[in-house]
């Protein structure tokens, strides 16, 4: 590799990484934008969900099948991308195949073990790409994936189909050329790959100087498309890729079923039963619930900005599959884009100025949130520990207690409650006096 090939390398990677590296600072500050939250606790039962969840990816082996696809293709592309480390120092310091002589045989099976991992991402890739488009899965299809998220997903697996063919190509050009002993490819020479000596029948008729030229621009247009493939990341819903770890981490480890209670809401109730215990300068909270996403907490812009777009949660949604507005996917969406909103809000004005718009009303809506039976199918199915349900809650509670946004059906049963201690329009006192009928 030319000095000229090593200065242009070190400053397309050096772009790269620090684009890279600016995005997703915004995207942390996204994230923070939500209030402190403590899930410091257990750190055991925490790393456990981190290999069990995110790398093992436990909850999707519900589904054999997909689950074996999805995983090849996960697992399959980090792996191959550990060979990026012999790209990358090849790129800077000029070499060809520079961990070669150091490895010896064992060299040889890791590229061997890289390439079976290729071919079966590719496969998975063109099989996922059926499932979308030709078979047409109804979660693949609902509205809420309307535009962008539907090219997204296409653009993804496209490119992940073109990066293994290019690394494939890459092999069998270079093997190829150590074969005839040309330049500095005899220097090292590997032998053949297992996957990608299968390509040599239709490399053969090209010369030396038409295959030097296949290696190269394979290898440039790999490592390019690689780096271009991280600066997507940011903008696409395979940022999920580098967050799942950490969402899964900090999911909560509480029962799906227990509720997050609002302690001063559980103040009132203690001091309407037991009033000496009420102190004299007690203050009502500004707000109840969420209206906006800095109302939600940190650890909700981080599921939202996690989300896979799946849509197993709303194919597992009473709500959804009934006919309701209700999509949990499009709740995890659109506080997804709420956040990036109001980034690009503060990114403009140095500090979030009020544009009039909300995450409630504006992006989801009283009849969404309505809809919700709050019975954990959503949370149970989601393959990252994503949590709609947090979010449904807290909208729901603002709307509620501050905009005393309620259904007449709903305002009595409130009112009972509040009165009687319970649903029903009847003293505590006259609660039991059906017994006396039986």
């Amino acid at each position: 590799m030319s000095i000229i090939q090593q200065i242009v390398f070190v400053i397309a990677a050096g772009f790269a990484i620090w684009l890279f590296a600016k995005n997703i600072s915004k995207i942390r500050r996204n994230i923070l934008l939500g209030k402190d939250e403590d899930y410091s606790d257990n750190p055991s039962a925490r790393w456990r969900n981190t290999l069990l969840l995110a790398f093992g990816q436990k909850k999707m082996f519900r589904n054999p099948l997909v689950a074996v696809l999805h995983f090849v293709v996960y697992a399959g592309f980090v792996i191959i991308n550990a060979e990026m480390l012999e790209i990358m120092l090849d790129g800077v310091l000029g070499t060809h195949r520079l961990f070669a002589p150091m490895l010896g045989g064992f060299y040889n099976f890791l590229i061997d073990a890289f390439e079976i991992l290729a071919f079966g991402v590719l496969l998975a890739c063109a099989v996922f790409l059926i499932r979308r488009n030709i078979i047409k899965l109804k979660r693949f299809i609902s509205h809420d994936l309307d535009g962008w998220p539907r090219s997204d997903a296409n653009y993804i697996l496209i490119t992940e189909i073109v990066l293994m063919a290019l690394f494939l190509t890459l092999n069998a050009s270079d093997t190829l050329l150590q074969q005839r002993g040309y330049s500095h490819f005899a220097e090292h020479p590997t032998g053949n790959f297992v996957i990608s000596q299968w390509m040599h029948p239709l490399l053969n008729g090209m010369s030396n100087e038409g295959l030097l030229a296949l290696e190269r621009s394979t290898w440039w247009l790999h490592i390019l498309g690689v780096l271009a493939f991280l600066n997507y990341l940011p903008y696409s819903k395979h940022l999920h890729i580098i967050l799942a770890f950490p969402n899964a981490y900090y999911a909560r480890l509480e029962p799906k079923g227990k509720m997050e209670n609002m302690q001063s809401i559980q103040n009132e109730v203690l001091y309407a039963m037991q009033p000496e215990l009420a102190p004299a300068n007690a203050v009502a909270p500004d707000k109840f619930g969420a209206k906006d996403v800095m109302d939600l907490s940190w650890r909700n812009l981080l599921d939202a900005y996690s989300c896979t777009e799946c849509g197993r949660c709303s194919a597992a949604c009473p709500a959804t599959q009934t006919g309701k507005a209700l999509s949990p996917r499009k709740i995890m969406m659109d506080t997804r884009d709420r956040a990036e909103e109001v980034g690009k809000n503060i990114d403009k004005n140095g500090s979030f100025t009020d544009d009039g718009k909300s995450l409630l009303h504006d992006y989801i809506s009283t009849e969404e949130l309505r809809a919700c039976t709050t019975c954990n199918a959503c949370v149970q199915e989601c393959p990252v520990s994503i949590s709609p349900l947090e979010i449904i809650l807290q909208l729901r509670r603002y709307l509620i207690m501050d905009e005393s946004n309620a259904p007449q059906e709903w305002n009595t049963m409130f009112s009972n409650i509040e009165n009687n201690f319970a649903p029903w329009k009847m003293s505590p006192e006259d609660r039991d006096k059906w017994t006396e009928t039986v």
